[in-house]
């Protein structure tokens, strides 16, 4: 996290939280926010640019940029909007509310909701989960996946990878 004294050196481009944050979520490989608890300011972007977030029973999010008189940066702004709704971005941004661990699920900012003894194994099973897939054809899917969030549908370039991967016999893939 960050200090209100720091926020005024984010704001003058001195630091490059934002920047940060758009390279986790541009990453090729798949990721999980595994939150133990509540998040808050640029701790709740963070976790949104991860591709899958698993939150326990009991926290919450507050984004209290407007009430500290921060103007949230463009590719977060632009992130809440296209994950969570026009709707749930206002309320965060404009509201600064806190927003339960069990409305967080229903908006689609946590993919899975768990008991705090249960958050360790079940990260766990995503992990496997992802490790399961062709590392190819993930990379390309969540690249594709996130244009298309964006507003670039690129049809060509993804029939050209459905034409191109070859289908692997019995689930096999080679790594």
């Amino acid at each position: 996290g960050y200090t209100l004294g720091a926020l005024t050196d984010i704001a003058a481009g001195a630091l490059t939280f934002d920047r940060m944050v758009d390279r986790l979520e541009d990453l090729p490989v798949p990721t999980i926010a595994a939150l133990n608890g509540s998040v808050y300011g640029g701790g709740t972007d963070l976790a949104l640019a991860c591709d899958f977030r698993i939150g326990v029973t009991g926290s919450r999010l507050s984004m209290p940029a407007s009430r500290i008189g921060l103007h949230y940066y463009p590719s977060g702004m632009r992130r809440y909007v296209e994950r969570l709704g026009l709707g749930a971005a206002k309320r965060l941004f404009l509201l600064g509310e806190h927003i339960p661990c069990e409305q967080l699920e229903r908006w689609g900012y946590l993919d899975q909701l768990v008991a705090p003894a249960e958050l360790a194994r079940t990260v766990d099973r995503w992990v496997d989960q992802i490790v399961a897939g062709q590392p190819t054809v993930m990379r390309a899917m969540k690249r594709h996946a996130n244009n298309i969030a964006r507003g670039a549908f690129d049809r060509a370039a993804i029939e050209r990878l459905v034409d191109e991967v070859p289908v692997l016999p019995g689930g096999d893939h080679d790594r």
